[in-house]
């Protein structure tokens, strides 16, 4: 059956959409016009109260959060191993990662872009997105480590999501690819046939890793 995917491009639906293509699943794609708000009329609403995107329909499924559904689709299709079997070293160093990615660097990379978001007035929105941009490099750094990927040397959801996020950062005045392992990592992604695929989709440039 196939699923509807509503998302919008290089959005916290970009990780999921990577999830999806990967797993070479059947989808409708249902573009979610931000700029026009397209998140918030009723009949999106109904599907995905937060307002946000994304949202999968995954049959009688409906559900939003980035993370949730990336966990929900790698569980449905554990023959991909795009999580490691269950009650294994793997599954706690994934379950490790993919959290310190969602509940640490994400909020801190949402205070740097929307930082009027975070403050009551008199606002400082400069000292506040630079504050953020210090701490997600000092997380960038933990992460750079001489890897292949961040779960041994299988590639995990945890890596789409690193690669999501690390490339949101690529304004920084220190960027994911300007750090020793993780701009390799970030080149050795930006070849993935899944990777280049979704960006063909979301007309994301990815000549910033040639």
């Amino acid at each position: 059956m196939k699923s509807n995917w509503y998302y919008y491009p290089r959005n916290a639906s970009w990780a999921p959409h990577l999830v999806l293509e990967h797993l070479q699943l059947e989808k409708k794609l249902l573009l979610v016009d931000r700029k026009t708000q397209q998140q918030k009329p009723t009949t999106y609403l109904e599907l995905n109260p937060t307002g946000r995107i994304p949202t999968l329909v995954d049959g009688d499924e409906v559900i939003f959060e980035s993370a949730a559904i990336c966990l929900h689709l790698c569980e449905k299709h554990p023959e991909d191993q795009l999580i490691p079997a269950p009650a294994t070293s793997q599954r706690a160093t994934f379950y490790q990662w993919l959290f310190y990615l969602t509940t640490t660097v994400q909020p801190e990379l949402m205070l740097y872009f929307y930082p009027e978001k975070y403050q009551l007035p008199p606002k400082n929105n400069k000292n506040m997105s630079q504050v953020a941009e210090q701490r997600v490099g000092d997380m960038f750094a933990l992460i750079d480590k001489p890897h292949t990927y961040l779960v041994g040397e299988q590639l995990t959801l945890c890596d789409y999501y690193l690669f999501m996020l690390a490339h949101w950062a690529s304004g920084f005045n220190t960027a994911p690819k300007d750090y020793v392992n993780l701009g390799r990592f970030m080149r050795l992604m930006a070849r993935h046939k899944v990777v280049k695929r979704v960006c063909e989709i979301e007309q994301t440039d990815l000549s910033c890793y040639n």
